[in-house]
């Protein structure tokens, strides 16, 4: 069985997840939440750029210090971030580390594990039963044993050892009806090491009809599952459509824009080429060549080619779902683009000298959801000689540098930090902290920078996934260029008001940096982000 007979064509899926909101809006009229919807949701360009229906909260439980409680008390920077659990429970004479315990319909969406010793058993307990549904026997989510999942879906870290340190990372949807508990058992006898974790879930209202995992589940959806996981290792070629294209040479000062057929469309595949640089000044054109996307009379995107590509300064090469570049010029992006009656891409070029460019977008018929439909919002910021301190404790020399800020209705799908480490030594010993809506304690508190974009142990070495990855590293102890970078598919954060987006600038060594923060999101005609370029 091929690809096109367990995923049916777009299209297909479109009407089956993405237009859910044409069916009546009562609860007992959406489909049930499945593995296999899940699963077509995770690789459905439509479902993207839509506001979720049913409707969820993005959530994240973490092994994050708890002294961590308030920015106005001592330990918002604490930084044993190994030892955060939820409580310990004593379950037929087993101590069990409780990592994560939820009440409701909902649906695990990412687990990122690391440690410095695997012993011991994971388990989870869904729907309130005494009995776990799932075992891993160690601290090891590659030996999760569901048939199918591969690279596409787990992914080992750079620094994973089977029998000593390291960790990994899993995408496979785990979907409950009623509530789920996770705990980890040390084995007996064994000193207890750090145990870090995120786990990153959707919370839906309470109604909300869910299908709950199980190793039946699994055993039925074996063929979507591997079919999910190989699409995301061979992302997608456009669908057939119109193809519109647009090339010159472009003037110091000027721009090249391809006007986009009129209509309710979208984009599916942009791909832009750009020719005659050398290697000594390729990544400064790059880096001075803007891309900007209108949609209905406003612009949505206005970001560096660089850093659009999902590299950051130098522009190296980017192997993923949404993006791809070669590190020479050419980038293709798969990032869904709707719009209802127009649009535009314009490249201007703010370097130096002229520069060859091309256009080319991949336009289809695609119709708009007055509910569900956003637009496609890339955006960036930079801040140079950001202060770096290396003592938690001394509260008032840490800082948490503002990331992103949107404000409006929108869906966070993911970002890029490209940086210049001015410090000796690692600078990401900070958290990550997400605050969505009205929020006055972070919904998403994590562990650590290369944590946060599916890394572990401070790794200072390329490397690429479908979810994003490290695309530069320029030198094993982090001092000069670095880059990492993450998309976010079924973890993807909505939000109604306000996002806010803040990391703990905190390293093994005092010293400064230079932040780039580019943001890929979708949202209503009136969100914005704020200090982005050219606003």
């Amino acid at each position: 069985m091929n690809l096109t007979e367990i995923f049916k064509p777009l299209s297909i899926i479109v009407l089956s997840i993405g237009g859910i909101a044409n069916v009546a809006a009562s609860d007992s009229c959406r489909p049930q939440v499945t593995l296999e919807s899940l699963l077509k949701e995770m690789v459905s360009p439509e479902e993207q750029a839509l506001y979720p229906d049913p409707p969820y909260r993005a959530l994240q439980e973490s092994s994050h210090d708890r002294a961590s409680v308030s920015p106005d008390e001592p330990g918002w920077f604490a930084n044993n971030d190994g030892f955060g659990i939820i409580r310990t429970d004593t379950i037929d004479g087993r101590y069990e580390k409780v990592l994560f315990d939820e009440q409701g319909p909902g649906v695990i969406t990412r687990i990122w594990i690391t440690t410095l010793d695997k012993r011991g058993t994971w388990r989870f307990y869904f729907d309130g039963s005494s009995k776990p549904g799932w075992v891993i026997p160690a601290y090891d989510l590659m030996r999760l044993g569901v048939e199918g999942v591969g690279r596409g879906l787990l992914q080992a870290h750079t620094s994973y050892e089977p029998e000593g340190k390291g960790g990994n990372t899993l995408f496979l949807p785990i979907p409950y009806a009623k509530g789920c508990k996770i705990t980890f058992e040390d084995e007996p006898g064994v000193n207890p090491t750090p145990k870090y974790y995120h786990i990153n879930f959707r919370r839906y209202p309470a109604n909300t009809d869910v299908e709950t995992f199980s190793a039946a589940v699994a055993a039925r959806a074996k063929e979507e599952i591997a079919a999910a996981d190989g699409m995301l290792l061979n992302p997608l070629t456009a669908p057939s459509g119109k193809e519109t294209e647009r090339k010159g040479r472009v003037e110091p000062g000027k721009g090249i824009t391809l006007k986009l057929p009129k209509g309710e469309k979208a984009v599916y595949q942009l791909n832009i080429a750009v020719e005659g640089c050398d290697t000594a000044s390729y990544g400064e054109i790059m880096r001075n060549l803007i891309l900007c996307a209108e949609f209905d009379g406003r612009e949505t995107v206005r970001v560096p080619l660089s850093d659009f590509s999902g590299g950051g300064a130098g522009a190296p090469e980017v192997k993923s779902w949404y993006l791809t570049s070669d590190g020479s010029g050419n980038v293709t992006s798969r990032w869904l683009m709707p719009y209802r009656k127009k649009g535009a891409f314009t490249i201007e070029n703010l370097s130096g000298g002229p520069v060859e460019i091309s256009l080319s977008a991949v336009v289809s018929p695609l119709e708009w959801d007055d509910d569900r439909s956003l637009y496609f919002h890339a955006s960036w910021r930079k801040e140079d000689g950001i202060y770096i301190h290396n003592r938690p404790e001394e509260e008032d020399r840490c800082q948490d540098w503002n990331f992103a800020t949107i404000t409006g209705r929108g869906v966070y799908k993911g970002d890029l930090l490209s940086l210049y480490n001015h410090a000796p030594l690692w600078y990401g010993e900070g958290d990550e902290k997400i605050y969505v809506d009205n929020e006055s304690f972070p919904s998403h508190f994590g562990t650590g920078t290369e944590d946060y974009y599916n890394s572990s142990w401070a790794p200072v070495v390329p490397f690429h996934t479908p979810f994003g990855g490290a695309p530069r590293a320029d030198s094993t102890d982090s001092h000069g260029y670095n880059a990492f970078y993450r998309t976010r598919h079924l973890d993807g954060i909505p939000f109604d008001k306000k996002f806010r987006f803040d990391i703990e600038m905190l390293g093994w060594e005092p010293g400064t940096a230079d932040y780039a923060t580019t943001i890929y999101w979708y949202g209503d005609g009136d969100a914005n982000a704020s200090g982005v370029i050219g606003r």
